[in-house]
């Protein structure tokens, strides 16, 4: 029989229906692949009780006739971002060592009502600030793949998700959770050879995740391909009252409108992602994706996104403007790190506390947020870079009159080795410079596997769609898949 850790979520929950295999089988094997893959460091935590339950609920179901739940027999990965009741939840931080949530955020328990199981929390970058996962408090994670020709050298899987990215491709769960700020769902996807897709803002609640930035985050799938991609996103989103920027419509059935057939679609090609000093494997991979959305029937034609070169200086304004906010709730009173020098005051517990329980990435973010929204700066650098926000998505209101999808590369390189760029904050931002504009203006953006570079390493195609189309950037995706025809695998040396 076919490995049950080879398929991905559409075949396991074809099979569990159709009795090819029971759930508890697949998650057993599940199970037994993540224990022994402790050298990758994707799971800080691992439910294996959890994954079994949803199984024994799956085929107890089938046994008595009654019709599956869309997700019953799959197990998935749960980035730790995601408050899940009774397990820890640490966004990757020491600052919330020992918190453990009484509830489930909207997402997570989303998935549980779809009859998805848990085999555990992920690893990330603290606080999804990163674009390595070097900047987790519990050590990096590392990705399956090996640069060809002998090297043994650990690469990044990307960040924020590398842990989602890491667990989907080296085949420990086929599927993930994953959230994405400015890239942190693409990037990973693009670096590790997998898909993952960030919907439209607004489409997943974002009640009970681990907020970064506000106006930004947005949780998505990870998968192995674009159809298992739709099908747990269809499970994801949904209108939350909770949330109050979420979207109060019906989650369309994404998995039946797939189609690579793109006759009478219009791909836009922005001349403003031609970068100096961008790879020329980069720049071939997307001339190959452009030839091959026109073969599936697209109508290319150029646009232009005039205020592209600013999008990433206002999102490391925005972002950090927001987390600055967002994390002085982290002070050592209520929950997670206090640190109590003794005889120490109430301001020097929460100087020990966030000067211990934060990293350093984190802190710098904090103190340019702290400092762009300061009396004395904050019309200078924040309302200037709100202004660029939204020339950004004006741009992209233009470009969509004359295109339906945007294809541009996913990343501006393969993955790189750990330690090759931490040392250099302004080189490790550049790896978001593809994905930032889409996030800015709250677009639906998909990356999907092309090809390999000269080293054997995966290169992504990043597709943007118009508000609320995840539809057509599912479909653009589908028809580079399957021409495409991605299949290499990391080889296991775990």
């Amino acid at each position: 029989m076919t490995d049950l850790t080879d398929l991905g979520i559409a075949a396991i929950r074809d099979g569990v229906r159709a009795g090819s295999f029971s759930a508890v089988e697949v998650a057993d094997a599940f199970v037994v692949k993540v224990a022994r893959a402790k050298a990758l460091n994707a799971f800080l935590v691992e439910t294996p009780n959890h994954a079994l339950a949803a199984a024994k609920d799956a085929d107890a179901a089938r046994a008595a006739g009654e019709v599956l739940k869309p997700l019953a027999g799959v197990p998935i990965g749960m980035k730790d971002l995601f408050c899940t009741a009774g397990v820890p939840t640490t966004a990757g931080s020491d600052i919330l060592a020992g918190f453990t949530p009484t509830y489930d955020s909207t997402i997570s328990q989303n998935l549980w009502d779809a009859g998805a199981g848990m085999l555990g929390k992920l690893n990330m970058d603290q606080f999804a600030m990163g674009s390595s996962n070097e900047t987790s408090a519990f050590g990096n994670v590392i990705s399956p793949w090996r640069r060809s020709g002998g090297s043994n050298a650990d690469l990044a899987p990307g960040g924020s998700s590398g842990g989602s990215a890491v667990a989907v491709s080296a085949r420990l769960c086929p599927g993930a959770t994953g959230t994405d700020t400015g890239g942190s769902i693409r990037q990973p996807a693009a670096f590790t050879g997998i898909s993952g897709i960030k919907p439209t803002y607004g489409r997943c609640s974002r009640w009970g995740t681990i907020a970064f930035a506000s106006s930004l985050d947005q949780a998505g799938p990870m998968a192995r391909d674009v159809r298992d991609c739709a099908i747990m996103l269809a499970a994801m989103a949904g209108f939350d009252a909770k949330d109050a920027t979420s979207l109060k419509l019906d989650v369309p059935k994404w998995e039946h409108g797939l189609s690579s057939n793109l006759n009478g679609l219009r791909v836009g090609i922005p001349k403003e992602y031609r970068i100096d000093g961008t790879p020329e494997e980069i720049d071939a991979l997307w001339q190959r994706g452009i030839d091959w959305l026109r073969d599936a029937g697209a109508e290319i034609v150029d646009v232009s996104l005039p205020h592209t070169k600013y999008a990433l200086p206002a999102y490391y304004i925005i972002a950090p403007a927001e987390a600055s906010s967002n994390l002085a709730r982290y002070d050592g009173v209520r929950y997670g790190l206090r640190d109590l020098p003794e005889g120490a005051g109430l301001q020097d517990m929460y100087a020990a506390t966030r000067a211990d329980g934060f990293g350093e990435e984190v802190k710098r973010r904090i103190m340019i947020g702290t400092y762009v929204l300061s009396a004395g700066f904050y019309d200078a650098y924040f309302t200037q870079a709100s202004k660029i926000r939204t020339l950004i998505a004006r741009d992209f209101e233009r470009a969509f009159e004359q295109c339906d999808v945007i294809l541009t590369p996913t990343a501006p390189s393969a993955a790189f080795a750990l330690g090759e760029k931490s040392d250099d904050p302004l080189a490790m931002y550049m790896n978001d410079v593809f994905t930032v504009p889409s996030s800015l203006a709250g677009l639906p953006a998909m990356s999907v596997p092309g090809g390999l570079d000269k080293h054997g390493l995966p290169l992504g195609l990043h597709l943007i769609g118009r508000p609320l189309d995840e539809q057509g950037v599912l479909n653009a995706g589908l028809a580079i898949e399957e021409r495409a025809g991605f299949v290499a695998r990391p080889e296991a040396w775990w």
